[in-house]
């Protein structure tokens, strides 16, 4: 477990804490024996209204008289309330995905793009949950929109496209330290899509095919510039053996043959030009 969850879980506990058993008064002790008298005259119809069964995955919260009955949940199982004073609140304690919308978001270097995200929580204070908050789940939600756009809008459109995994984490931060007080424990947070307008879309695609035709250009310049370094380097080689160039001589005219070309042209032997000029001056 790392050291994240256990700071998460030791500040649920305290926020459960602070959630005592309540003190009743005389009144309210005498409201609920009242309470549990009509429950046995009507106990058929008791039976239909004061016995709850609730599933391995359900923790309930009895409010009793308006508070916390044992300042904690109860549950899974078969339990008994008294129908006259008792309200129960069932909490779903599974963990649950939601999409966040797709947020219009102006980024750092002014770039409007828009973003969505799925973010996993799971309620792991039930008291807490009922108590410190009207609605836990719709408010987990609009902190999600807004934890987004705030973290986004801080970052370039580079930083957007390529640190997805850190804005996931720094989001699920964020979102798990302020719901820790509603007993939420976010487990998750993942950047689903980013969608630019089709204008950035295009430039983008100019811009890559620009790139890849450069590097292209360098690479078939880099090439060329080693085969002429090559050809250089043959060139010397043969220049200094005549035997050399013989070979080299012989081997194209092999090439030739093997073509089966209907004319065939014998260059003239290079070594003899020197000898035509004499004769031709003497």
């Amino acid at each position: 477990m790392s050291e994240r969850e256990d700071d998460a879980k030791i500040e649920i506990a305290k926020v459960s804490a602070k959630i005592k058993s309540p003190d009743y008064d005389a009144c309210s002790y005498f409201l609920i024996f009242l309470g549990w008298v009509f429950s046995i005259i009507i106990f058929p119809i008791f039976l239909f209204g004061g016995i709850k069964v609730i599933s391995e995955y359900e923790r309930a919260v009895i409010l009793r008289l308006g508070r916390i009955r044992e300042g904690k949940a109860v549950g899974p199982g078969l339990f008994v309330i008294n129908a006259f004073c008792d309200e129960v609140k069932i909490v779903d304690i599974r963990t649950v995905s939601f999409d966040i919308p797709p947020q219009e978001i102006l980024t750092k270097d002014n770039v409007t793009v828009s973003v969505d995200a799925v973010v996993y929580y799971n309620v792991a204070s039930p008291v807490a949950s009922v108590v410190n908050v009207e609605n836990a789940s719709l408010s987990t939600r609009l902190l999600a929109q807004t934890t987004l756009r705030n973290i986004l809008g801080t970052r370039s459109l580079t930083q957007l496209l390529t640190e997805r995994e850190e804005i996931a984490k720094e989001m699920q931060a964020i979102l798990d330290g302020a719901t820790d007080p509603w007993g939420i424990n976010v487990d998750r947070v993942e950047v689903k899509n980013v969608i630019l307008p089709q204008s950035l879309q295009r430039a983008m695609a100019a811009e890559a095919e620009a790139s890849r035709e450069a590097k292209a250009k360098i690479i078939a310049a880099q090439g060329e510039m080693d085969a002429s370094k090559n050809l250089r380097e043959a060139a010397r080689i043969i220049s200094e053996s005549p035997s050399a160039l013989q070979l080299r001589y012989l081997q194209t005219l092999n090439s030739i043959a093997a073509e089966k070309n209907s004319t065939i042209i014998f260059p003239l032997p290079l070594e003899l030009l020197p000898q035509q000029k004499a004769i031709e001056q003497s």
